[in-house]
């Protein structure tokens, strides 16, 4: 059973298919899958530290690197609503806090497609202790505000081309922000949240929370 919920998430392959390779009906390998992620997902090896793990300052989130990713999603009833202008596509955006030493997933927050990045932060309420770095892209212009110690990268205009010491901190910049994008690759390798996701949303967030509570565990 265990097996067998692992390639659903990871190969996504339909109900049909697990169920024939396992000589079982469609309606028993949907129960088997769901009744394990329930199980995982209360066991603590599992579990993501959460946001109160950024309210605390110490030296292993000393640096934190915040972006979003998007998983496209079945046409849903409520389509402007979930239509990402960006991907041109139905998708749900994910938040993702990882810390920068070694990669690991402290948390993440859900919205629809539309919503913008800093958007979803704002409105997700997360508290981050002010001695704690955040490394973001410029779709967070404005948290700044919120959190002084934020590094972005600088954006150039027609009045305000980048000088070469902004070009030579941006592109370090972008190398520091490197590990967020690799994590993000590797939940992606689960491809129930890369490819179109065919199953009801409820169920979405708690199936993301697990796979990054799997990829902390390999860390580990």
């Amino acid at each position: 059973m265990l097996l067998m919920s692992l390639e659903y998430i990871r190969e996504y392959r339909t109900y049909f298919h697990i169920s024939q390779s396992y000589g079982i009906s469609e309606s028993t390998a949907y129960k088997n899958v769901r009744m394990v992620e329930d199980t995982l997902i209360k066991h603590p090896d599992f579990a993501l530290p959460g946001r109160k793990a950024l309210l605390k300052s110490n030296i292993e989130y000393d640096i934190v690197l915040v972006d979003a990713t998007e998983t496209p999603i079945e046409g849903p009833k409520k389509q402007k609503y979930f239509y990402s202008g960006k991907n041109k596509k139905y998708t749900i955006k994910t938040q993702i806090v990882v810390v920068k030493k070694d990669g690991k997933v402290i948390w993440v927050e859900f919205s629809n497609g539309r919503r913008h990045d800093f958007r979803l932060f704002k409105e997700s309420k997360v508290k981050i202790h002010p001695q704690i770095n955040i490394l973001t892209d410029t779709g967070y212009q404005g948290l700044k505000k919120i959190h002084a110690n934020t590094r972005m990268p600088k954006k150039k205009s027609k009045k305000n081309p980048l000088t070469k010491e902004d070009k030579k901190n941006n592109q370090q910049l972008s190398r520091d922000r490197v590990v967020n994008e690799n994590v993000i690759g590797c939940l992606k390798r689960f491809k129930i949240i890369a490819d179109r996701y065919r199953n009801r949303r409820k169920r979405f967030a708690l199936r993301f929370n697990l796979i990054a509570g799997i990829y902390n565990l390999e860390l580990m």
